[in-house]
C-alpha cells in the first residue's frame, strides 16, 4: 500500500496536468471565485489542451503543480483537486511509491528522491 504523506510529489510534477472545464469550476467554487478568474489564475492552453494546470518552480523537480506546497511536499487543494489527480493511482499501488521505496532502501536513506532528469 502506498503512502502519498511520504512522497516527494512524483505525480504532481507531471509537464503537462490537463484539467477539464469541471475541475476548473471546482477550483473556482474551492476559491471563491468565478470560472473566468479561475480559468484565468489556474491554467493555460499548453500542448493543445485548453487547460492545462499553471506550475511554479520547485526545487526537486524543477516545476510542479501551482498548488502543491514545496515545503511540507504535500497537495494544498486536496478536497478540491482535478479529476486526473482523484483517479491517480488508479489501485492500490502506486509505481511512484514502490520506485521512491526501492531507491531509498538501496541508497540507505530514508528521505532519497531519486531524480530522473538531471541538469548538468
Amino acid at each position: 500500500m502506498y503512502d502519498c504523506k511520504k512522497c516527494p510529489g512524483y505525480c504532481c510534477s507531471y509537464p503537462l496536468i490537463e484539467l477539464t472545464k469541471k475541475d476548473v469550476e471546482r477550483l473556482a467554487k474551492h476559491h471563491d471565485m468565478n470560472f473566468k478568474e479561475a480559468k484565468k489564475a489556474f491554467t493555460k492552453e499548453e500542448h493543445d489542451v485548453t487547460y492545462a494546470m499553471r506550475r511554479k518552480k520547485d526545487k526537486i523537480y524543477g516545476k510542479i503543480c501551482g498548488f502543491f506546497d514545496t515545503k511540507e511536499r504535500r497537495c494544498t487543494i486536496y478536497k478540491a483537486r482535478p479529476s486526473v489527480c482523484r483517479s491517480f493511482p488508479g489501485g492500490n499501488k502506486c509505481g511512484y511509491y514502490e520506485f521512491l521505496r526501492f531507491e531509498r532502501d538501496a541508497q540507505e536513506d530514508k528521505k532519497f528522491v531519486a531524480l530522473t532528469n538531471h541538469e548538468d
